[in-house]
């Protein structure tokens, strides 16, 4: 089976699922993630799921279409935009929509680093109950 995890940055949200993808559905699944406008790899979002045992530092943002080729079972969109802008080449892939806070956008109203990270934890934490229930 092969599922891709799509968000509009490619930086937070779908990094981490793959990283759980990888983690919890190994020898199960090929895990990918993309955005529909990527940017660069949050260092918060490393430094939480490292904390959690998954290394996804070696991670880089993607854009959609460098995956068109290649035919998904299943497509998440884990952020409303990804939704609304979904690639329509995903052709016979299953689409599942979970849309999941976006820890940058919350982090803005923290007023210390660790207040910041304690979002990007919840998140993190609410991904890995999703991707462990895809099993």
């Amino acid at each position: 089976m092969k599922i891709l995890f799509l968000c509009t940055g490619n930086s937070c949200r779908s990094q981490m699922a793959e990283g759980w993808g990888k983690k919890l559905l190994a020898g199960r699944a090929e895990v990918f993630s993309a955005g529909t406008k990527p940017g660069t790899l949050d260092q918060r979002a490393v430094k939480v799921m490292a904390e959690a045992g998954v290394d996804i530092s070696g991670h880089r943002s993607k854009h959609a279409d460098e995956l068109k080729n290649e035919a998904f079972d299943l497509v998440v969109t884990v952020c409303d935009n990804a939704r609304a802008s979904c690639p329509v080449w995903f052709g016979r892939a299953e689409k599942m929509h979970h849309s999941f806070q976006d820890p940058p956008h919350l982090a803005k109203e923290a007023k210390t680093e660790e207040e910041a990270l304690a979002h990007y934890r919840r998140v993190r934490d609410e991904i890995r109950d999703f991707v462990a229930g895809l099993a």
